[in-house]
């Protein structure tokens, strides 16, 4: 099983190219998405390192919150991330979506 991280922005555009070609139960059931699609969708939240630019701003604007607090270092090094991941359980179907939408998942302008 192979998965693939997406941001919110990516997965709509790439889901409303797809609501293009299939019907709307495709979508809502997972079972038929599965075996149509070759893949499952899952909501996900967690936490990611901070880049050193966003540790820099965040120091900047909440230095004074965090400096009181007890668990600050953690807080201060890691923010919570949204992402789309799709559970792809056939190989080539993961192949095929990979070329089709190579270009929405590379483009900088939807992360």
């Amino acid at each position: 099983m192979s998965t693939l991280k997406l941001s919110t922005r990516q997965w709509q555009r790439i889901r409303a190219e797809l609501h293009k070609e299939h019907p709307k139960s495709v979508f809502m059931i997972r079972d038929r998405m599965k075996a149509v699609l070759g893949f499952t969708v899952r909501e996900h939240n967690g936490y990611r390192m901070r880049t050193a630019k966003e540790l820099v701003e965040y120091d900047m604007t909440d230095k004074e919150l965090w400096d009181n607090a007890s668990d600050s270092k953690f807080h201060r090094l890691h923010t919570v991330e949204h992402f789309i991941a799709l559970d792809f359980y056939n190989e080539r179907k993961y192949t095929m979506f990979l070329l089709k939408f190579s270009e929405l998942i590379n483009d900088k302008r939807t992360l």
